[in-house]
């Protein structure tokens, strides 16, 4: 099989780059998160065949660079770097990788509500700068604290048995879109998880958790109203897409003690810029779009991107809960 695979970033996991350089296919790889005019001319240059989307956005100027191109698979399961109205509009196969990177998300946002509540970033920093417990210090209990899961699709599903396990008190609402995108809300934990519409999911969350997709139904539907919602003093973890928060409003809780910490994977523009100011803000806990990078999800990624690349190079069958834009639509 001849031809050529843009990766936009710059590793693939060695089994899915042994898959593709099995097949005959040339892999071309890009630096970390490239314009959509560096995809399109990488594209354009190489006539590809095929674009695995990682970190560079997807735009109807990038497939319409190669007359070649037969197929974008993401690497991961969020589709806001394609767009998606050019894929149909242009009959272009989009695939990506469902439940690829599950567990390690689920994990992550469990790790940022312990951290939060626990205090141990500052904790940690106050005892290498010589500092020791304080006078009427007082941390969190975890066990007790009402969980509420915005999007309860795979992650959101894996997410609440181990806050439940924790002794959290979890609920969940799914915003409608999910569906659109064909992410059906969970129904595995039965009457264990209550079911609630976003505002009253928010004024019983001490601990609010985001696991939606972006979408034009939820961009910035954390914004100052649905803030001032949560409980005094609530928590929010954010591992899914950085522009579900209006991050001004979410500045302006955190400046006014109303919210009492945040913990951020995932910012609206990535990275965000050096001055962004809730990079440095006391009450938040950062990390850098990591919470779906492990061994084991890199590995699933991107053989299942490879998969899906390889199947439609060779005209051959493509597993349906891949696929989300059809090939000729």
């Amino acid at each position: 099989m001849d031809g050529t695979v843009i990766m936009t970033a710059p590793e693939l996991a060695p089994e899915a780059e042994a898959l593709l350089r099995g097949a005959g296919l040339k892999i071309v790889y890009m630096r970390p998160f490239p314009s959509a005019a560096e995809v399109a001319d990488l594209t354009r240059k190489h006539q590809a065949d095929a674009i695995i989307c990682r970190q560079g956005r997807v735009t109807g100027a990038v497939m319409d660079a190669s007359p070649n191109l037969k197929i974008i698979a993401r690497h991961g399961i969020g589709m806001d770097e394609v767009d998606l109205a050019a894929a149909r509009a242009r009959g272009m196969l989009v695939c990506r990788a469902p439940g690829s990177n599950t567990a390690a998300v689920a994990e992550h946002a469990i790790a940022l509500m312990l951290a939060l509540a626990k205090d141990i970033i500052p904790l940690s920093a106050s005892v290498a700068q010589g500092g020791w417990r304080a006078p009427g210090a007082k941390l969190r209990d975890i066990a007790g604290l009402r969980l509420g899961l915005v999007g309860f699709g795979p992650i959101g599903q894996a997410v609440a048995p181990i806050a439940q396990a924790l002794g959290m008190k979890v609920a969940a609402t799914h915003p409608s879109g999910m569906a659109r995108i064909g992410t059906q809300p969970g129904l595995a934990l039965g009457d264990s998880v209550e079911r609630l519409d976003l505002d009253g999911l928010l004024a019983r969350s001490d601990v609010l958790s985001l696991h939606c997709p972006l979408l034009p139904e939820t961009q910035k539907m954390i914004d100052a109203r649905a803030l001032s919602l949560l409980p005094p003093g609530a928590l929010l973890i954010n591992t899914a897409r950085g522009g579900l928060i209006d991050e001004q409003a979410l500045a302006a809780a955190l400046d006014s003690g109303r919210l009492a910490g945040a913990a951020l994977d995932v910012f609206t523009e990535e990275p965000p810029a050096a001055d962004h100011p809730l990079r440095r803000h006391r009450r938040v806990l950062c990390t850098p779009h990591v919470a779906g990078v492990t061994t084991q999800s890199m590995r699933q990624m991107g053989v299942m991107a490879a998969e899906c690349v390889l199947a439609a190079l060779a005209g051959t069958h493509v597993p349906p809960d891949r696929i989300v834009v059809p090939k000729g639509l």
